[in-house]
């Protein structure tokens, strides 16, 4: 059947015409490839992506409550209805849910912080029951009172300059504004300073009326709005606190509580720019450095000062039901390799843009594969569509899913494609470089949204392609950084977009005024991933590329010897050098095999090998002090979260003055770097084989 189908397909085409290369495609091959996609980005529509938004994002639905698990059976009675092997996978996970929220001051005034978000007229959404109040998951329970210090971003350079001022934060309640890193390094530093309390706020400088106007008139975040979201310590590992490495299954093992490195020492809680500035107003002590201030109407003082705030936090810290919608699509001639596409579907509120509008993109490119099956084709490999449950608590889903069916996923998964956020505007692109190239080919023949030209031209205007180094942030963080498979993570997204982050507001009728009206970019997105599954699934050979792979290698060490001079890094570079000459020598193998793949009895294992490619980055014993991160190239930086470290062992090792622990990790990643060229070298030998 599948043969029928593709003869068919290439005989509706026009008669000979030149056609760009696709990566993994024989030129015989190309037309009727051409014609799959063509087929397949006619099929999402913007309609119906609205339709699934509308009843997604109706009602709140964060995990562990009755909406996430009303979402994930409604998406599972869509992947059903269109013909996928769908299920819903549980897993159990320590979700607390706040049971008392308490930031006031109590001299030399009283005042008392809201804690809520105000009801608007303009969004019916803002008034729905069940809405999870504002405060920050994984933030310890604690009653504590002390003096306020203002400490800018709360990263470790600002209590350095606090130092240079003679001011310490032991023993005081510091408060930090949202930007510059993950949350939940926020709330560790507090605690490493000696901090009693971490108060996280928005400032409108970063996110409110500083950068437009705010919602309903526009899409930045208004004065009483605050953001929820996980205070999780991320970069020592994600998913369930209790189960670190290991799948959190009903009667499963789990640690105690107190054992669990990744939450909090300390009480944290989240305020909004209106209930912060009563407090900031009363701070004393010096006038703060200039990019230290905010847009508030104040002036901004580090303090201490005579302000004495109490935080009080108490959470119900029991496990709650994680519900992960998997749906498949089984391959015709290699359904041993799998293509995987993954975005969540909790929400800290109703979510409309994180991250409904990132799974109702999803939803039409699995319509779309869903379609073309239904006339005929059948995918060469096997395809898996998932929405997550929990991301928002800390990749959740996503990771217990990953650690329960690791070893499979390790030797089946081909490439995993992640989406969260997809609003309006520029595509963000990051992932692995063996995929880079990959992505350039697919971004070339995939037009943008709201112009005639192709997303390739539209990016390379402003600059070259580049895939960005993976950190931490979303789902695929457990496939990448844990199991070594290679991942892209993609989305559009421009200023405003984050404007209602994690706020009541992150609403329907806040996402239909002000970021996808027409739902052309929930299209276009589903149009794009729709091309990259299809060419993941049909390539003959693999799409990996060690080119892309070297020159990112290649510049992280330019980085790191910027930053480290005294490092001598010539073991690493070295390696790099000779994996300069295998991709020279991988590019010309790869092309001189591809006319000659498709028959060949060397096909399996050669992509066997590509499939492993990304694995041979990684090191069982994983990186210092974190052994759930085993990739040696990129890891989130132990106080950046969200943004990557390359070179993560030796560089943390380096910036934290612990140079003999650096030039150990130097070693450790020069013979990474040696068995991935071994693991090259075999690959080279299968392609001239072919």
């Amino acid at each position: 059947m599948r043969a029928l189908w593709l003869a068919l397909a290439a005989a509706a085409l026009p008669a000979q015409q030149k056609l760009p290369p696709v990566r993994g495609f024989p030129p015989e091959l190309l037309a009727q490839q051409r014609q799959l996609e063509d087929k397949a980005r006619a099929i999402p529509d913007g309609g119906r992506a609205r339709a699934y938004m509308k009843k997604m994002a109706a009602v709140p639905h964060h995990a562990g409550s009755p909406g996430s698990k009303a979402v994930a059976e409604y998406a599972l009675g869509l992947f059903k209805q269109w013909g996928f092997d769908a299920r819903i996978e549980e897993f159990e996970a320590l979700l607390p849910f706040p049971t008392a929220r308490v930031v006031e001051m109590t001299a030399p005034v009283q005042f008392r912080a809201k804690l809520s978000e105000p009801v608007m007229a303009e969004d019916p959404d803002s008034g729905d029951a069940g809405q999870l109040p504002l405060y920050n998951a994984y933030s310890a329970s604690g009653d504590v009172s002390g003096p306020l210090l203002y400490v800018n971003y709360g990263i470790p350079a600002d209590y350095a300059r606090l130092e240079q001022m003679g001011i310490a934060a032991k023993g005081k309640i510091v408060i930090a504004r949202y930007g510059k890193s993950w949350r939940g390094t926020k709330a560790k530093t507090a605690y490493e300073q000696g901090a009693l309390a971490c108060i996280i706020y928005s400032d409108p400088r970063d996110d409110g009326f500083w950068q437009g106007d705010v919602f309903p008139e526009g899409p930045f975040r208004p004065s009483a709005s605050a953001q929820r979201g996980s205070v999780m310590d991320m970069p020592l590992y994600v998913g369930d606190p209790l189960s670190p490495g290991w799948a959190s299954v009903k009667g499963s093992r789990r640690i105690d509580r107190a054992e669990a490195a990744t939450l909090m020492k300390i009480p944290v809680l989240p305020l909004s720019y209106a209930d912060a500035q009563p407090l900031l107003e009363r701070l004393g002590g010096p006038v703060a450095p200039e990019d230290w201030r905010g847009a508030l109407p104040v002036t901004y003082h580090v303090g201490p000062g005579d302000a004495v705030v109490r935080v009080k936090t108490d959470f119900d810290w029991t496990s709650k039901p994680v519900y992960n919608v998997v749906a498949t699509l089984t391959g015709s001639t290699q359904p041993e390799e799998w293509v995987i596409y993954g975005n969540h579907h909790d929400a800290w509120v109703n979510g409309a843009a994180d991250p409904v509008s990132g799974a109702v993109a999803l939803l039409e490119t699995a319509r779309a594969a869903a379609e073309l099956h239904r006339t005929g084709w059948r995918p060469r490999r096997t395809l898996k569509f998932a929405l997550w449950d929990a991301e928002e608590f800390g990749l959740i889903g996503s990771t217990e899913w990953a650690e329960q069916h690791a070893v499979e996923l390790a030797s089946k998964t081909v490439a995993y494609l992640n989406s969260d956020m997809n609003t309006h505007g520029g595509l963000s692109t990051g992932g692995s470089p063996l995929l880079e190239e990959f992505l350039r080919q697919v971004m070339r023949d995939v037009r943008d949204p709201s112009t005639a030209e192709t997303l390739l031209a539209v990016r390379e205007k402003d600059r070259k392609l580049r895939v960005s180094p993976p950190g931490a942030g979303s789902d695929y963080v457990a496939f990448l950084h844990h199991l070594g498979i290679p991942v892209l993570n993609l989305g559009f997204n421009a200023p405003g977009s984050q404007g209602t982050y994690h706020s009541i507001y992150d609403s329907y009728a806040w996402f239909t005024k002000h970021m996808d009206r027409d739902f052309r970019y929930s299209r276009g997105f589903a149009q794009l991933m729709a091309t990259a599954v299809l060419r993941l699934s049909e390539a003959v050979i693999l799409p990996h590329d060690l080119s892309s792979l070297h020159r990112s290698l290649a510049a992280y060490a330019e980085e790191l010897k910027k930053a480290h001079p005294k490092l001598n890094l010539s073991p690493v570079t070295a390696r790099i050098d000779d994996l300069k000459d295998r991709s020279r020598q991988f590019a010309e193998a790869y092309e001189q095999a591809l006319p000659k793949a498709a028959g060949s009895p060397q096909l399996r294992a050669l992509n066997q090998k590509l499939t492993a490619t990304e694995r041979m980055l990684t090191r069982a014993a994983g990186l210092p002090g974190r052994p759930w991160y085993k990739h040696q190239i990129y890891a989130p930086g132990m106080y950046t979260g969200y943004s990557a470290h390359t070179f993560p062992g030796m560089r943390e090792a380096a910036d934290q003055g612990r140079m003999t622990e650096a030039r150990e990790q130097i070693q450790v990643l020069a013979d990474t770097l040696r068995s991935f060229n071994e693991h090259a070298d075999q690959v080279i030998t299968l392609l001239n084989q072919i």
